[in-house]
């Protein structure tokens, strides 16, 4: 049966790539199926870190309701074996260390802001805590706030979209090798794969999300700033493109 994330409508009815597996070489069908097995108790977040990361992840992807891509657990996992992107900025120490860091100062801001932890405090309040983050010109409890951000995207991104669940709802065709593509047209499509249940501009939707964007920021300029601890830094290196949780939502 096709999967895809949360409760909405699928945009491909009835795709599931996992059909398609056959037509993959032997070690790229091992490694994709390995994503959809059970990936067992943490090792790398600890039981007080555990909610903390997974509404994070949650709120970072807009992933709400179930069914959900196991993001977190793909994320402690690339942690606990150290795979990292081969890169890192130089004002963020190594990802597990900045991971551990910035999950506890998101916890600590909402304790000091809200009352509460971050995992039990609402959605919305959540994503405002984020997106004071996002938004934010320096440091943030000891962290470049907005390389902070690109690397929970990063991770997130990474994990999300790695998953056969995503592939259904984006309606992607799975490992080209050894098969390939022949219908590289526009609106070409392989025999396998299915056309998408109402198809529509994507330019009109940028733009609502755009300016989502526009009332989120606005709205959060009435309410307390996310502690700053030094002066703005020179945000020269690349980062992550900066979508907002709010508008973060899957179309």
């Amino acid at each position: 049966m096709a999967v895809t994330p949360g409760s909405a409508e699928q945009r491909f009815p009835g795709y599931d790539v996992t059909k398609e597996a056959g037509a993959w070489d032997d070690v790229t069908t091992a490694v994709v199926l390995r994503r959809l097995a059970p990936m067992g108790a943490p090792k790398f977040f600890t039981a007080d870190e555990e909610p903390v990361a997974r509404a994070l992840l949650d709120r970072l992807l807009a992933q709400d309701d179930e069914p959900r891509v196991p993001v977190f657990e793909m994320v402690d996992r690339r942690l606990a074996e150290g795979r990292g992107d081969g890169y890192r900025y130089e004002e963020l120490p190594e990802d597990p260390e900045a991971w551990r860091r910035s999950v506890a100062a998101l916890d600590a801001a909402a304790r000091a802001q809200l009352g509460h932890g971050f995992a039990d405090v609402s959605p919305t309040d959540q994503r405002d805590l984020i997106e004071r983050v996002r938004e934010h010109e320096g440091q943030w409890h000891g962290l470049p706030a907005k390389k902070v951000f690109s690397l929970w995207m990063r991770y997130a991104c990474s994990s999300f979209y790695s998953h056969p669940w995503a592939w259904n709802e984006i309606g992607f065709g799975g490992p080209a090798y050894p098969r390939g593509y022949k219908h590289l047209a526009l609106d070409g499509r392989e025999p396998w794969e299915v056309r998408e249940r109402d198809a529509h501009d994507p330019i009109p939707w940028v733009q609502r999300a755009e300016a989502a964007k526009k009332r989120h920021a606005n709205g959060l300029s009435s309410t307390p700033s996310v502690e700053e601890d030094g002066p703005a830094e020179n945000d020269d290196a690349p980062a992550q493109n900066g979508t907002s949780p709010s508008a973060a939502s899957r179309a």
